[in-house]
């Protein structure tokens, strides 16, 4: 692990258990450069520990990322806590979570995030004030989905010469809070809408509201669409699967959609835009941090606005240097985290 944390540069890792909760949780902080760090609380099953602290680094990282190029006066970091099949009780469970972070004395700013809800986070308010994405201060999906629609836009003026989204063929992998706020979005733009989810009740929502074509989550990726939006958990595209895909452009609101740079470099080669994942997603992030710091309403709308500018600023350097968006957004970001 501590060779991971080296490569990824990240700072600090925290253990914590809980024995009458049955928690098990892990707090990486990637970066403090730009202030405190804040990341969203996973509550997921995994399959070892070693797979949970290797996820919370990874996306602590991307929240590093993410900040920086969003302009944003936050470090970043993740925390995630393994879920058990049985929990006794949710909330005292989120409760001493609370304290852990209480522990950490403002270093870190926890927030909802997959597996979690403003329930969960208003338990860890009880004991901590570092802790947003409470019910008082609203759920940040809604806002993550509209920097996406925004950039889905902008990647489709770069890819395809027009921002227009009428007709356009989007495959949305993942219909959870914000893949579902997307979809709703893109359906009301006049796009076609292809949807995968491991849920059958959101994919018949879907049909419902969107008049959405239901595809295999398995088939999802190899199905001819003009953008392709992973919006699930975990990587989307992998060295074997980025051969499979038939898209113009790839944009979504996943954290870490792909398992690596090279396949990145992969994506650049077969001519499909990519569209890095801690650029186009930073909605939520920027609504979780404005948030907490007490911002009005105008300030995080006019924030959420540069999302698409930043995009076309990826896009036009990579164009200009012939090489991945995601090596230019990463080259971007390191260079005002380190410079």
């Amino acid at each position: 692990m501590f060779a991971l944390m080296q490569s990824t540069r990240t700072q600090s890792l925290y253990l914590c258990v809980d024995p009458p909760t049955g928690l098990k949780a892990v707090v990486a902080i990637h970066s403090e450069q730009l202030g405190p760090a804040i990341g969203g609380c996973r509550y997921l099953p995994y399959a070892d520990d070693e797979s949970a602290m290797a996820d919370a680094i990874h996306l602590a990282q991307g929240m590093s990322y993410k900040a920086a190029l969003a302009g944003l006066p936050v470090g970043g970091g993740k925390a995630v806590i393994i879920r058990n099949p049985h929990v006794e009780n949710r909330a005292a469970l989120f409760e001493a979570f609370g304290r852990f972070v209480d522990t950490l004395q403002g270093r870190f700013i926890t927030a909802l995030d997959s597996g979690t809800s403003t329930l969960d986070m208003d338990c860890i308010a009880q004991v901590t004030p570092h802790v947003t994405s409470t019910t008082a201060s609203g759920d940040p999906s809604p806002h993550a989905a509209m920097g996406v629609f925004a950039g889905i836009r902008a990647t489709s003026m770069a890819r395809l010469g027009s921002d227009n989204l009428e007709g356009l063929r989007v495959a949305i992998q993942g219909l959870g809070n914000v893949g579902y706020a997307l979809a709703e979005q893109l359906h009301a733009a006049g796009a076609e809408l292809l949807v995968s989810d491991h849920d059958p009740g959101r994919l018949r929502l879907a049909m419902e509201q969107f008049n959405a074509h239901p595809v295999a989550n398995e088939a999802l990726v190899s199905t001819p669409c003009d953008i392709f939006a992973p919006c699930g958990v975990g990587p989307a595209i992998t060295g074997q699967s980025v051969q499979q895909l038939r898209c113009a452009a790839v944009a979504g609101s996943a954290n870490n959609q792909l398992t690596s740079l090279q396949v990145a470099d992969q994506l650049e080669k077969r001519g499909i835009l990519y569209a890095p994942d801690y650029v186009i997603n930073a909605g939520g992030l920027i609504y979780v941090t404005l948030t907490y710091q007490g911002a009005e309403a105008g300030t995080i709308t006019s924030h959420l606005a540069r999302i698409p500018t930043r995009l076309t600023e990826v896009f036009a350097h990579a164009q200009a240097e012939k090489r991945s968006p995601a090596r230019v957004a990463q080259m971007l970001a390191e260079r005002l985290l380190y410079g």
